[in-house]
């Protein structure tokens, strides 16, 4: 799953990447409000989605430093 993930993210452009992250956040932070509630029963995806985020601002930060080089 994970690289499936990847190639996908790599594959996006600079503005698909803002909007992936943005939707990443609000899921984090709505899987926060609900653990918080005691509603969560799925505990492992706060993790999930916090790799993912991470992973993209990675790729984020890959792309910028490989346009920074071309030019």
């Amino acid at each position: 799953m994970s690289t499936e993930f990847l190639k996908d993210i790599r594959a996006k452009s600079e503005a698909e990447l803002k909007t992936e992250l943005a939707a990443l956040r609000k899921e984090q932070f709505n899987l926060r409000m609900s653990k918080a509630m005691g509603q969560m029963n799925q505990s492992h995806l706060v993790t999930v989605v916090r790799k993912k985020i991470a992973k993209v601002k990675t790729v984020m930060q890959q792309q910028a430093i490989a346009k920074a080089k071309a030019s």
